[in-house]
């Protein structure tokens, strides 16, 4: 089982693909002119610095896995796109063969693997220097479109991962995306309770499973799973658990995300915690830290834009088609909680100037 997705969705998700390819096609098309006065280096050089640029990243279509494969070939990294189905990889081999693909990027190649299969997932990380763990799971028979059963499922997605990344020699580092849900969902009776919710915060597992919160269920589980694998591995990994993905079309092209996220959405506005996060400032993020992790960049991170008020509450009911009551109720947020993203805002004010000042 995987992602499921509407006739919709894919036709986006490919559309989508064409068009960060070319633009970013043109953009290196003009580092390539501006660099032709330049020394030239040799071919060894050439592979080696290539072999040192390949990347993986899991669901490469996907709304957030196309906004990262943008951001790393602006960087100027070779991206390998893991996709599930023949109908993704047909088409992809459709762009290929016209040599659409070709003429318009040469540093994005895909390959079709499964998540629940280890051997799978290794032979495709096979030569790549790190992987970008992008990949969520839906069911559409779930109440939210993320049942229990799928909340199982994305933990062993995430081991299988770990544990593909731990017998493939060339992965050095691996930036898996998590959710603010795994960090929020916290008893609240209990009088130890911090009033700040930062990166050493999980959500309580009981409380989740009591109130039917999949979603944070799911992310937490797989959070944590992915952690122990890497503790007992050694294994360099840095998770990012971004809020609300909010972006152009957000619903349309992530609808089950979307809506599994805005599960309890009341409770989250009224304590002042519901958060959105643009899907390109998120991917920006997870090179940041990836390109960081060399250096002093390492465990979890908080990434959000802002917490909504109510004219934001509005927008996303608009955008989601759910009643704007079932998101901030009466409206009235009482902000007994406050999140805080200070090292991951600590991290990017440090690295953001130089990790793209030649794009």
């Amino acid at each position: 089982m995987g992602i499921v997705r509407t006739e919709e969705s894919r036709k986006l998700e490919l559309e989508e693909l064409r068009r960060m390819l070319v633009a970013c096609a043109g953009i290196q098309r003009r580092k390539d002119q501006e660099e032709f006065k330049g020394v030239r280096v040799s071919s060894k050089e050439n592979k080696d610095d290539v072999l040192e640029k390949l990347v993986c990243v899991t669901s490469g279509v996907s709304y957030l896995g196309l906004a990262i494969v943008s951001k790393l070939v602006l960087r100027g990294y070779s991206v390998r796109i893991i996709v599930e189905n023949e109908e993704d990889i047909n088409m992809l081999r459709e762009m290929e063969t016209s040599g659409e693909m070709r003429t318009i990027s040469n540093n994005v190649s895909a390959v079709m693997a499964k998540l629940t299969e280890v051997e799978s997932l290794a032979e495709a990380f096979q030569g790549c220097r790190g992987v970008f763990h992008t990949s969520s799971f839906t069911d559409p028979a779930g109440l939210s479109g993320y049942s229990k059963s799928m909340a199982e499922i994305e933990v062993k997605a995430n081991e299988n991962v770990m544990n593909a990344y731990a017998r493939t020699p060339s992965v050095r580092k691996c930036v898996l995306t998590s959710s603010l849900v795994a960090c929020l969902w916290r008893d609240n009776a209990q009088n130890d309770v911090s009033s700040v919710i930062n990166h050493d915060c999980w959500s309580d597992e009981t409380l989740c499973t009591d109130k039917k919160l999949w979603y944070a269920l799911g992310k937490l589980r797989a959070e944590k799973v992915a952690w122990t694998i890497a503790k007992e591995n050694g294994l360099k990994l840095a998770t990012l658990c971004p809020g609300l993905i909010t972006g152009p079309n957000f619903c349309r092209r992530n609808p089950t995300a979307t809506i599994a996220y805005l599960k309890g959405a009341q409770e989250m506005y009224s304590n002042g915690i519901l958060a959105i996060v643009d899907v390109d400032r998120l991917a920006e993020a997870q090179v940041c830290v990836f390109e960081e992790m060399d250096k002093n960049a390492h465990g979890r991170y908080l990434c959000f834009d802002d917490v909504i008020g109510r004219d934001e509450a509005e927008n996303i009911a608009r955008e989601t088609g759910m009643p704007t009551n079932k998101i901030c109720g009466n409206g009235d947020i009482e902000a007994r909680f406050e999140l805080s993203n200070k090292k991951l805002c600590s991290l990017m004010s440090r690295t953001l100037r130089s990790c793209y000042s030649e794009c």
